[in-house]
């Protein structure tokens, strides 16, 4: 079992190596935009799965996948030779669902500032309902009794 921080320097040194190697060497025309966004290798070291982003459309994010699964082998083996590591980690590509999450957070605040703008239009010529300030003075109890 391999420690934590041996993981991370492997996962950082694969993410460095597999985004070079699909900047310069991998001639797919199928691949786009793609950046690899995050690595994540297992306590062991046997499994690495990298997360990416496409720019563009569904089209682009599903041509860009079938390119990097027919690339697999070919990042691998590179992984393999530029680590020096015993064991070569599998690799796994995960599209990156963070973009499309910040996408739908940013509608949700956006949608929630519109109808907070819309409350302070409402409250601006709004009035209390009974008296300004109903707790500022005192109450006067009339008595009956006094006046005799």
């Amino acid at each position: 079992m391999a420690d934590g921080p041996r993981a991370r320097r492997m996962s950082g040194r694969i993410k460095q190596i597999v985004a070079t190697y699909l900047e310069r060497q991998i001639k797919d025309p199928r691949l786009g935009m793609v950046t690899i966004t995050d690595v994540r290798v297992t306590g062991d070291l046997h499994d690495a799965t990298l997360f990416y982003t496409v720019l563009g459309d569904e089209e682009e994010r599903v041509a860009s996948a079938a390119a990097l699964e027919s690339a697999k082998g070919v990042l691998r083996s590179e992984v393999g030779r530029q680590t020096g590591v015993r064991f070569t980690p599998s690799l796994t590509f995960t599209l990156d669902a963070l973009p499309d999450n910040a996408r739908q957070l940013e509608d949700l605040l956006a949608r929630a500032a519109a109808e907070d703008a819309k409350l302070a239009a409402v409250r601006q010529g709004a009035q209390p309902a009974g008296e300004a300030d109903p707790y500022r003075k005192p109450r006067v109890e009339e008595d009956d009794d006094e006046d005799d």
